[in-house]
Formats: C-alpha cells, sequence, structure tokens
C-alpha cells in the first residue's frame, strides 16, 4: 500500500501578485524575491517618499490657498493679459499626481510589510520623477509670481494644528509596525540604528509639538467675542460682478453690515468703481474702443464708461463658478450692468443704513485731476447724502482736510505711531498680523478689519481672536457661520493631547516588544527549545532566496530520514507543486 502525504504545496498569492505586479511588474512567483531591495531601489524609495512628502504639503497649500483663488487669477492676468481660471489645471495635475503617488507609496510599504523585494517598473520611475519635477516647478512659479501667499501655511495651522497632530501622530504609529519589522528581524547595522533613531526622534517631537501651538479657539467659550461683522468687499462678486449695483445689493442681502469699493477718477472728474488699471477684463471695452483697450481707465470720461457693458464678462468667465446657480432673471440682469459710479453705491448704502470703506485709487501725476481727486471724491460723499460718520477710506493722506470722515491703513504700525496719526482703526491682510499683534490692537481700542476672509475656517479663527469685522468675496458663505467651527477649552485639548500621546507610546513599546517576542524568548530559553536547523534558517534571513529554499529542502530531508523506515519511497512531484514518499525505493 503506497502512502501520499504532501510536504510542500504552494498556495495561490493573489494579494502578492496584485502588489508586485502592478508596482514592479512581477506577476509571477519565479519573478519575485525576498531578498534585500539594492541600493538603486532602495533610492527609488526614497525619492518616492520624497515626492509623496512635497505632494502632500502642495495639495495642502492649495486647500488652504481656496481663500484667495481669485486674487491668484487676477495676479496671473495682470502678468499674461488674458482672463483665465489657472486654477483649475493645477488642482487636477495636482489631484492626478497625489493619488498616483500615494497609491505605489502604499503598495511599496506592502512590499516591506510582506518582505518583498522592492523593484519598481521602469515605467513607473519615469512617471515619479515627472511628477516630482512638475510639482517643483510648480512651487518655484508659485515662489516668484505669489511668494506672499505662503504665509496662509501658518495662518492656518492656527485652525488645523491640533488635527494634523492626531493624523500625523496615527501615521507613525502606524508605521512602527514596519520600523521595529526592519530594525529587530535583521542583523544589526549603522543603517538601522540610523533608522531606529530617526523614528523615535519624529515620535518624541510629536508628542512635544502642541507645546509650539498658538490656536486661537482653544479657548473658554465664555470668552468668545461677538460675531464678526461682514463687509461686503467689492458686493458680492461670487454671486454678481464686482463693484456693480447688483453685487452690492446681493452683499446687502446676504446679511453684509458694509460695503467696501475700489475708487477710481474718470478724466471729468467723475469718482467711479473700478478695481483694474484698465477696463479689459470687467468691461466689454475691446469691442466698443478697441483702440483703447490698454489705456488706462482713468483716462477715459464719465460718457464713455457709462457706456460700456460691466456684466457679460461674468456670465462668460465665471470666475467663481457660480453662475450655473443662477436664475434667468438673474443673469439677465447681470448681463444688463454697467459701471457704477461712487454715488450710486454711497446712495445704496444710505438706503441700507449700512457703513462704506472706499479704496481710493490717485490718478497718475500727468492725469487732469492729480491734484483735485481728493475734492472730486469728498464732493461725491457730500452729493450721496450719506453721514460722513459711515465713511471710512484708504489711503491714509490729507487727514487735515477730512473732517467727519474715518480714515484708515492697511499698513501695520505699531500703537505707538497709530497714536501719533490720529488713526483709530487699521484694515490688514490676515497674513500681515498675527495673534499676538491682534489681541494688543485691541486691548489699545484699536480697530482691526482683516481681509479676504471667504472661507469659514479663517472667520472662524479671526472670531475666536476677537476681530470685530471682516472684509469679504463671500458674505453668502460666512452668514452660514453662525458659530466657529471648532472651540475647545485648554483643558479638554491637554487631556486629548496627553491621552493620544500616552496610547501612541504604548502601542510603539507593544509593537516592538511583539516583533523582538521570539528573540527575547530564545535569549531566555537559553536557545534550547530551538533545534540547530530552524536556527540555521532564521540565521540565513538575509542570504537569497535560492539558499533558503535549498537549507528547507535540507531540513526536511533531514526529519524525513528521522521518521521514515527504511521501506518507505520518497517521490518528488515539482511539476505538481508537492513532496510525497511511498513504499518502496526511492524515485522522482
Amino acid at each position: 500500500m503506497v502512502k501520499h502525504q504532501p510536504l510542500q504545496v504552494y498556495e495561490k498569492q493573489v494579494f502578492v501578485s496584485f502588489v508586485t505586479g502592478i508596482y514592479g511588474c512581477r506577476w509571477k512567483r519565479y519573478q519575485r524575491s525576498q531578498d534585500e531591495s539594492s541600493r538603486w531601489e532602495c533610492t527609488w524609495f526614497v525619492i518616492l517618499c520624497s515626492s509623496f512628502l512635497l505632494l502632500l504639503f502642495w495639495a495642502y497649500f492649495w486647500l488652504m490657498a481656496r481663500n484667495d483663488f481669485n486674487d491668484f487669477n487676477w495676479l496671473v492676468y495682470n502678468r499674461s493679459g488674458e482672463w483665465r481660471d489657472e486654477t483649475i489645471p493645477i488642482l487636477a495635475s495636482t489631484t492626478v499626481g497625489f493619488s498616483y503617488i500615494t497609491f505605489l507609496l502604499i503598495l511599496a510599504l506592502f512590499h516591506i510589510s510582506l518582505g518583498q523585494q522592492l523593484n519598481l517598473y521602469w515605467v513607473h520611475k519615469i512617471g515619479v520623477l515627472a511628477t516630482l519635477l512638475t510639482t517643483i516647478s510648480g512651487v518655484i512659479f508659485v515662489d516668484d509670481l505669489w511668494g506672499d501667499e505662503w504665509d496662509i501655511l501658518l495662518v492656518s495651522l492656527q485652525y488645523t494644528a491640533p488635527f494634523l497632530h492626531l493624523g500625523a501622530l496615527v501615521t507613525v504609529t502606524a508605521i512602527s509596525w514596519l520600523v521595529a519589522g526592519y530594525v529587530v528581524r535583521r542583523e544589526r547595522s549603522n543603517i538601522q540604528v540610523m533608522v531606529l533613531f530617526i523614528y523615535i526622534v519624529v515620535l518624541l517631537g510629536l508628542c512635544l509639538a502642541p507645546l509650539t501651538f498658538t490656536c486661537p479657539c482653544i479657548m473658554d467659550r465664555h470668552s468668545l467675542k461677538p460675531r464678526p461683522s461682514i463687509i461686503g468687499r467689492r458686493g458680492a462678486p461670487m454671486l454678481a460682478p464686482e463693484n456693480t449695483a447688483v453685487s452690492f445689493n446681493r452683499a446687502l442681502q446676504h446679511g453684509a453690515s458694509s460695503l467696501e469699493a475700489d475708487v477710481t477718477i474718470s478724466v471729468d472728474g467723475v469718482p467711479f468703481l473700478m478695481r483694474d488699471h484698465t477696463l479689459r477684463r470687467t468691461t466689454d471695452v475691446t469691442k466698443v474702443f478697441p483702440a483703447r483697450q490698454y489705456e488706462d481707465a482713468s483716462f477715459f470720461n464719465w460718457t464713455e464708461i457709462r457706456s460700456l457693458n460691466a456684466g457679460q464678462w461674468f456670465l462668460e468667465s465665471d470666475p467663481y463658478w457660480t453662475v450655473a446657480s443662477l436664475t434667468v432673471k438673474e443673469r439677465s440682469r447681470i448681463g444688463n450692468q454697467t459701471v457704477c459710479s461712487l454715488v450710486e453705491m454711497l446712495r445704496l448704502a444710505a438706503r441700507a443704513n449700512s457703513s462704506v470703506l472706499l479704496n481710493i485709487h490717485k490718478p497718475p501725476p500727468e492725469h487732469p485731476r492729480y491734484r483735485s481727486w481728493f475734492m472730486d471724491t469728498l464732493r461725491a460723499v457730500q452729493k450721496a447724502g450719506i453721514p460722513l460718520k459711515r465713511v471710512t477710506w484708504t489711503p491714509d493722506t490729507d487727514r487735515g482736510r477730512v473732517r467727519g470722515l474715518h480714515q484708515t491703513t492697511s499698513e501695520k504700525l505699531s500703537v505707538e505711531a497709530i497714536r501719533q496719526r490720529g488713526i483709530t482703526s487699521l484694515t490688514l491682510h490676515y497674513s500681515k498680523a498675527s495673534h499676538k499683534e491682534l489681541q494688543e490692537y485691541l486691548a489699545n481700542n484699536v480697530s482691526v478689519t482683516v481681509y479676504p476672509v471667504n472661507e469659514p475656517w479663517l472667520y472662524s479663527i479671526l472670531w475666536c481672536s476677537g476681530v470685530p469685522s471682516v472684509s469679504s468675496d463671500a458674505p453668502h458663505v460666512l452668514r452660514k457661520v453662525p458659530y466657529p467651527i471648532w472651540l475647545m477649552s485648554q483643558s479638554a485639548y491637554n487631556f486629548i493631547w496627553m491621552t493620544s500621546d500616552l496610547v501612541s507610546l504604548a502601542i510603539v513599546i507593544g509593537v516592538f516588544f511583539f516583533q523582538n517576542y521570539h528573540m527575547i524568548r530564545w535569549r531566555m530559553s537559553g536557545m534550547q527549545n530551538y533545534n540547530p536547523e530552524h536556527i540555521m534558517l532564521s540565521a540565513v534571513a538575509r542570504r537569497s532566496s535560492r539558499d533558503v529554499n535549498i537549507m528547507k529542502e535540507k531540513l526536511i530531508f533531514s526529519e524525513l530520514n528521522n521518521g521514515l523506515s527504511s521501506t518507505e519511497e520518497l517521490s518528488l512531484y515539482p511539476e505538481n507543486g508537492y513532496v510525497r514518499y511511498s513504499h518502496g525505493g526511492l524515485s522522482r
């Protein structure tokens, strides 16, 4: 009677094939290896990790910079002369690149956890390198064109730091399994010591990171100041063309307590509302006056300006992606808008009992109204019939001629300089004043208006900072924020911080102990419970797969010789993937 006993069976490894096939185009078992990865492949793994971190930073930047997308497009327009939404290709390429690199990194980590040799396919190497170079080019381009926007990263950390800390802590805790496996289950080397040292430093740094956080919303909820009032910056430019009558109307309808506008003086002394130096972007001047489309807007007279359409561009370019939400009636009204004069806007504010903030663009020296711009503006204010105490304007000049009007400045000044100039309010970009500086201004009764504030997260941290008013392109968005998005007491956050740190440290220590369990057991037992063959197989973990397989076969035959009778026959069937034995002579 013949006895059959399978000694080794090759099971299908679908997941391993999927991981190694996509990452390195190694779909077959014989193509895979558990040998150590070469230095060249380790270098590509480092490049992959660096690309992921850079893209993570890049994606976070654009997520936060959404507050200023229109300003970015405006800067691009001023440089190129053509209006296009440049954020769309940037966001699309960032999304695709980040998804691709993240997927490859996950596959690489699976390789490490499964003990597979890293071998990135050459097509992926080209893709990683192209993604990395494209991202670096984008960073250089933004730094050149929009360098001041990097400040939003520091501002955003006042809101996101506690959540980023927890996310980073979870990630570092999760990779402790891979680090422990690399350090514990291999022979000691300088690289392993360096990896372990870097990991410990990063982990301890994350545990102590909250000591450096400045989060205005970590406060006692009873100390929360009243909700900041909202100023319609150029009206409601997300819902209607900026600096037009319909835009200011929409801002008031959505709860704006004040209106902000850009004032330019025409060649015949009529103040009108225009942000740009030319009329090309927001009017149809290229059709009506094609020969003068690059001319400064202030060198047109009011009759010429009034003949231009100031609404059709909004429907065609859709600068805020909001045109689709407008009704047919609203689109028709927008399409018939003309350039708004200062008097019209002031009368609208007077009827709504709201205040106004005027950003006055001085005419160039060769302009006929260069010396009389101040009186032209003052006459328009008086003609509109709005109380002077409701009007604030910049720049901070001609204070002696301004009586009854409030003056503000966009320049960050010390408290002493503010008192010397007799200024009672500041209009600052959100990146120019820190939380500490804002508190100092408010403690000295200096009113601060922060601009531009279009996102709820930015509105929330300024609310927690006690800012009395913000200037926004999106009053319809901010009106939906009845309370700061998150608010937490210091004691509650300290509890979360300490608990998360202790849990993370406990898990990491447990992982290292578990990974080192067999080694500790071996040392404690003095190797009494291990046979020589097992020890030899453990010691050759760094040898090639072929050597390991040979030693396994020797171990199998050794065990067969000890356990089989002389009349039993050992048979090998490599084509079936297993070994068997039977009575009789030895056959293969």
